[in-house]
C-alpha cells in the first residue's frame, strides 16, 4: 500500500535531444548503479532490466556526448567491468541539480495542485 508521501506530487525531468535521444532519471538511476556495482550487468539487474539494454542505454548515453560517460573492460582474467567516467560523473551531478532546481522552481505551483486535488487523488468521487 503506498503511503502518503508515494501519492505526493512530483516533476519528472526529461531531455529531449535531436536524433530522438532522451536523457531522463532511468539513464541517471543506471549510472548510479554503474557506480555502485562497477558492473554494466549487475546495474541492470538493479533495475530489474536485461544486461542488452542496459548495454543499449550506456551506449547511447556514450554517443549522446562529446565525450564517454562509460569505460568498460571486456572479461578477462579479473572479469569485465565498468566505470562512470568523470564526465559521466559531472552528467549525473547536473541533471540531480536540476531535477533539484525544477522542484523548487515548481514547489508553489505543486502545493496548489496538491490543495485542488479530489480526495481520492484520482479525479472520481
Amino acid at each position: 500500500m503506498k503511503t502518503a508521501a508515494d501519492k505526493s506530487l512530483s516533476p519528472i525531468l526529461r531531455i529531449d535531444f535531436p536524433h530522438d535521444n532522451r536523457l531522463g532519471r532511468g539513464k541517471m538511476e543506471l549510472l548510479e548503479h554503474i557506480r555502485e556495482t562497477g558492473s554494466i550487468s549487475a546495474a541492470g539487474r538493479a533495475m530489474d532490466m536485461s544486461y542488452r539494454r542496459a548495454w543499449l542505454l550506456v551506449s547511447d548515453m556514450n554517443a549522446m556526448f562529446k565525450e564517454p560517460v562509460v569505460s568498460s573492460q571486456r572479461g578477462g582474467q579479473k572479469g569485465g567491468g565498468a566505470a562512470v567516467t568523470p564526465f559521466g560523473e559531472d552528467l549525473l551531478a547536473r541533471f540531480r541539480h536540476m531535477e533539484q532546481t525544477l522542484r523548487v522552481a515548481l514547489a508553489e505551483d505543486l502545493t496548489w495542485l496538491r490543495a485542488n486535488q479530489s480526495p481520492d487523488g484520482n479525479g472520481k468521487d
